[in-house]
């Protein structure tokens, strides 16, 4: 077998560095992208409301199962304090998710704030805040937090340990597959051996981070708190909690997996392939001995790897929405496809470089599994993408969708450099040995002869180097004749391997595939922290249209004439609002006499209601500043929308009349 230089050259290492950099900065990008699955559907009071009495309890509805815990509904006052007091309750009964937090009773009037924060059935957090007013509304210091739950430093680096950990299950799992499945004798190679013991330990950590993450990652956002042990006790009892505690004790039993791998059976391959080189047929029982702890390996394997798949599948995406009983295998079956895939693809990579005796069978084996996992994967994706996007508006219209056909196109590179991979591997499995190929094993023939010759007399120099260092009582001669053999055969397999050209163009195509791998990765990282299309589209079609981004605030002004049918009762009123949006607005009124001089009334009282939401009227009365001008700075709009507006000016002790119009807000 031709010889690989262990080393990487200058085009692997600048091909590495910018695969490197487009996958952080494909995963930065895609980090906005991440929302999460519920949503708060309803509540009451509800957003904006004035109410005349304050409420006993604040009640939230959402779109699917949550976790919650008693801290997770804080209602402040305008001063900022909190003014719940009864631990949360579960109100949920049939298909509705409802949760109550009680109130202080006598409650003040004023504007209140509902903060709220809990974890969606899918794992990611979820959190969001409204205001209602008890009265009239007023102005409020109450603060909440700047950031959505799972975002800032926590939640990048919550991401950025999914990565690794999706990383070290695909290294592990199709490491060990690659030695079981394609090259036996690669349980005794030292970098394959690294390499999976990477995966095996890559994964472990980035569980164990992933465990300490996730009170910071769903509460606070402080990343001081992922030594918090109350807050640990507190994710243990949660679904995610179970999955990664599992995922450990999986790891536990793959470290034994890992042992027997590299441990008692390559000792046993070993011995194996040592007794057929010396009777040319090899001992029946050896062979016997091996193929049953292959097969034990294989089969304890995929049940580790299986389960800890699972740990993913029973936590994430597939644990929700519909035909949850299909979708959770699948997923796992998804994962394994892909782990055998990739995985496979960078230990084949690694052996190419840093292995130069690997067998051409192996190779071609490699190709097969490699062609199935891609089958497999084609099935169980066509079935997830129907699933989780829903629609076909859906593939353009939510971020899901639009990840989803990221993913897609860069399956399609990935595929295309895979064709050219097959066929090198192709060229590489060549038979020399068919009548067909009789010349081209006649020329193979003669090369590997004159191998043999120069390998021959390699050989035979070397004896007798060593015979003349047995007999030489310098150590310094015998430690250079150690040297001249090492790099007699360094030489060697440098030629050998340059002279190798489908193995050159294979190393190349397996080692693009790599790269595009790393970003498809990154995707998919992404991919599990968005919310699905189908989910997006019901959410759309319960509000109506989505979110639109807000029109620039314009101040709203209006000129209207009025009688209240007294005396001196005729004038002209004239309004401004300003900034005119959602929040904080500022509202001057003036009062203009039939000489258009500053003309003073007794009062002036204003309203707000947005009829189509059933919210108001709002009441607010203005502050005089001067003759015939009165002012209100802390006008509170919950929402935009057309507005009715209405103006009560009274004149007299029995005369006034009220201006009624419709405002645009926001």
């Amino acid at each position: 077998m031709t010889a690989i230089a262990p080393r990487f050259g200058p085009q692997l290492i600048r091909l590495l560095l910018v695969t490197a950099v487009l996958t952080v900065g494909l995963l930065g990008a895609l980090a906005g992208t991440a929302s999460a699955h519920a949503a708060l559907t309803g509540s009451d009071p509800k957003d904006g409301a004035v109410v005349d009495v304050a409420p006993r309890e604040v009640t939230l509805t959402f779109s699917e199962q949550i976790a919650m815990g008693d801290d997770s509904i804080r209602v402040l006052d305008p001063s900022s304090k909190r003014v719940d007091v009864a631990k949360m309750q579960d109100l949920s009964q049939g298909g509705t998710v409802r949760y109550a937090v009680g109130l202080k009773p006598g409650l003040p009037d004023g504007t209140y704030t509902v903060a709220w924060q809990a974890v969606s059935a899918d794992s990611h957090p979820v959190s969001g805040a409204f205001t209602f007013s008890v009265g009239a509304p007023s102005a409020t210091t109450a603060t909440v937090p700047d950031q959505e739950a799972g975002g800032g430093l926590v939640g990048t680096l919550y991401d950025a340990v999914r990565y690794i950990s999706y990383a070290g299950f695909i290294l592990l799992v199709g490491g060990a597959a690659f030695v079981l499945a394609c090259w036996q004798r690669g349980a005794s190679v030292r970098p394959l051996q690294r390499l999976v013991v990477g995966g095996w330990v890559t994964l472990t950590a980035a569980t164990l981070v992933l465990l300490l993450l996730r009170t910071p990652y769903t509460g606070s956002g402080k990343l001081g708190d992922m030594f918090d042990l109350g807050g640990l006790s507190d994710v243990l009892d949660t679904k995610t909690g179970a999955a990664l505690v599992s995922r450990l004790l999986l790891l536990g039993a793959a470290a034994l997996f890992i042992a027997v791998l590299f441990g008692a059976y390559a000792k046993r391959v070993t011995e194996a392939e040592a007794e057929a080189e010396q009777d040319g047929k090899g001992n029946a029982e050896a062979g016997k001995a091996k193929a049953d702890l292959a097969f034990g390996l294989s089969l304890g394997g995929t049940v580790v790897a299986a389960g800890i798949a699972g740990t993913w599948a029973l936590s994430e995406h597939a644990s929700t929405g519909i035909q949850t009983g299909l979708a959770m295998p699948l997923d796992v079956l998804h994962l394994l496809a892909v782990a055998a895939w990739l995985g496979g693809l960078v230990s084949l990579l690694v052996a190419l470089y840093r292995v130069p005796d690997l067998e051409r069978a192996a190779v071609r084996r490699f190709s097969r599994i490699a062609f199935t996992s891609v089958v497999v994967l084609a099935v169980t994706g066509v079935y997830q993408s129907w699933r989780q996007v829903g629609s076909w508006d859906a593939w353009t219209d939510t971020s899901y969708g639009q990840l989803l056909l990221v993913k897609i196109g860069l399956i399609a590179v990935l595929l295309g450099a895979a064709w050219f991979s097959r066929r090198w591997t192709g060229l590489l499995g060549e038979d020399a040995n068919t009548a067909e190929a009789g010349a081209e094993a006649d020329v193979e023939a003669g090369v590997k002869v004159g191998v043999k010759a120069r390998v021959d007399v390699a050989e035979e120099t070397a004896g007798e180097d060593v015979a003349e260092a047995g007999t030489s009582a310098d150590p310094e001669r015998a430690a250079q004749l150690a040297r001249q053999r090492t790099a007699l055969a360094t030489a060697r397999k440098k030629r050998d391997r340059d002279a190798d050209t489908e193995r050159s163009g294979l190393r190349r195509s397996v080692l693009i595939e790599a790269c595009v791998a790393l970003v498809v990765l990154a995707v998919t990282t992404a991919l599990t922290g968005t919310e699905p299309g189908r989910t997006q589209e019901k959410e759309v079609s319960r509000t109506g249209t989505e979110a639109a981004a807000p029109a620039p605030a314009r101040p709203v002004s209006l000129t209207e004439p009025f009688d209240t049918g007294g005396t001196k009762g005729k004038g002209t009123l004239r309004l401004t609002i300003d900034p005119a949006s959602p929040g904080t607005n500022l509202m001057h009124v003036w009062i203009d006499g039939p000489d258009g001089k500053p003309m003073d009334v007794p009062e002036v009282k204003v309203a707000y209601t947005l009829k189509s939401q059933q919210i108001g009227p709002l009441p607010v009365v203005p502050e005089r500043l001067a003759a015939g001008h009165w002012s209100a700075g802390n006008v509170q709009i919950p929402m935009p929308g057309d507005w009715h507006l209405q103006v009560t000016v009274r004149t007299s002790d029995i005369d006034q009349t009220t201006i009624e119009k419709n405002v645009k807000i926001g």
